[in-house]
């Protein structure tokens, strides 16, 4: 990260804690929901499959960034899988990071050649060793593993939502992202039990066992991209929601926090560590500030 990035988002949050602000600092643009997979946990794929064209993407980004936004993702859907106007994916990124933003990520599910060195990090959805991850995602592991072998950049972080088909794979993967070429971190959520998706829900129990493996893969040097010191929130769902620093804008909807908000009571049922994390940062509390310094200036 550079300084002066570094400098300006240290500021933000400094503002944000003393001020009680409810500015936004991080936010995704839905680029599409047309996605080649059908995942078993997913609720948002495929649901209008429009790939949003490019001009009305551009506008989207710049509204963002008017707002103070600086760290940017782009989602869907399937990431790679937009096009529009002889542009693609890396397009964007080149040109969002032109336009002024600090960092900017990428989600994908890993099917398509990873050729993206201008993003800071291509979040890539891995859900558990091969068995577990093609019981989640369809027989895609292998495809995936070659993709990444073959990608141009190491800016790969794994992206796993933990559920009751891969809750006992979590050290596995926190191993393959420690052992893997062009891997840099990897990335932890709790599945966020969608009415269509209840069954895949962890207990409290199951969460807190997971943490552990979380917990004992750090000790064995695997490179986890989230902050231990929000575990005991997330097991708990203690922390606040929604996350007024984040927005998602799809197809020219700006949603505070996520896509999910408008479903009732998902809010209190929250797995993602990202809004744990960045609700507890901005509240003010210590050893996330120190933690999270720590993390984000090792892995971005």
């Amino acid at each position: 990260m550079k300084f002066s990035s570094f400098m300006y988002l240290a500021g933000f949050g400094v503002k944000t804690i003393l001020f009680r602000q409810k500015k936004p600092i991080l936010g995704t643009v839905i680029v599409t929901d047309k996605c080649n997979l059908h995942c078993k946990h997913c609720s948002v794929n495929n649901i209008t499959a429009v790939i949003h064209p490019y001009g009305q993407i551009k506008q989207e980004m710049q509204q963002l960034y008017d707002m103070g936004v600086r760290i940017l993702f782009f989602c869907g859907g399937e990431t790679f899988m937009w096009q529009d106007s002889g542009r693609n994916i890396r397009d964007l990124v080149i040109e969002a990071k032109q336009m002024g933003f600090m960092i900017v990520n990428v989600v994908t599910n890993g099917t398509f050649p990873l050729d993206l060195p201008e993003a800071d990090l291509i979040l890539l959805s891995l859900d558990g060793d091969r068995e577990r991850h093609n019981a989640v995602r369809g027989d895609t592991y292998d495809r995936i593993m070659e993709n990444i072998a073959a990608a141009t950049s190491d800016n790969i972080c794994f992206y796993m939502a933990i559920n009751q088909i891969n809750k006992t794979a979590v050290r596995d993967v926190c191993a393959l992202a420690r052992d893997t070429k062009n891997v840099r971190a990897v990335s932890f959520n709790f599945h966020t039990p969608y009415p269509d998706t209840k069954e895949l829900a962890l207990s409290k129990e199951e969460k807190a066992q997971c943490c552990e493996d979380i917990k004992y893969m750090m000790k064995q040097g695997a490179p986890v991209f989230n902050l231990k010191s929000a575990f005991r929130h997330l097991i708990n769902n203690s922390f606040p929601t929604p996350c007024h620093q984040c927005v998602v804008m799809e197809n020219g909807r700006l949603s505070t926090c996520g896509r999910c908000i408008d479903v009732p009571d998902l809010c209190s049922q929250c797995g993602y560590f990202f809004v744990a994390e960045y609700t507890l940062l901005f509240r003010g509390n210590i050893r996330i500030i120190f933690e999270m310094l720590k993390t984000y200036l090792k892995y971005i």
